[in-house]
């Protein structure tokens, strides 16, 4: 991360290639609004099972529902990531990102430690 006059300039690692903060924040806004439009549709398609793979509650499940375009667009264009990386026990990450042992069996074991985890509360 570099400061390049006023404009903050991150290096993602590929060579050449920056993303200013402008840039940064349109990304967000596009990932912010992916993930809510996929989350509706989850929750509308099977609430329960949505419920356990978004890690959110039912209150919320219930709002995102409710949400209509307008609204998604306004909450989408907000500048902090919406959706956050479940992953605070870094034995799970190792598990779902380890390809030496047997796939499926290292993603169903993930996935029931997953389930011991509280979901997210908003307070």
């Amino acid at each position: 991360m570099c400061l390049n006059g006023n404009e903050l300039v991150l290096k993602n690692g590929l060579e050449g290639v920056e993303m200013t903060q402008n840039d940064m924040m349109a990304e967000i806004r596009d990932a912010n609004l992916s993930y809510l439009m996929l989350a509706q549709q989850m929750i509308r398609a099977d609430k329960a099972t949505a419920i356990f793979r978004l890690g959110i509650g039912k209150e919320i499940a219930d709002l995102i529902e409710g949400l209509n375009n307008s609204q998604i667009l306004k909450l989408a264009g907000s500048n902090m990531m919406l959706a956050r990386f479940r992953f605070e026990d870094s034995a799970i990450l190792c598990m779902l990102t380890n390809y030496n042992k047997e796939r499926a069996l290292a993603h169903s074991h993930a996935a029931i430690l997953m389930a011991g985890q509280p979901v997210e509360e908003i307070h």
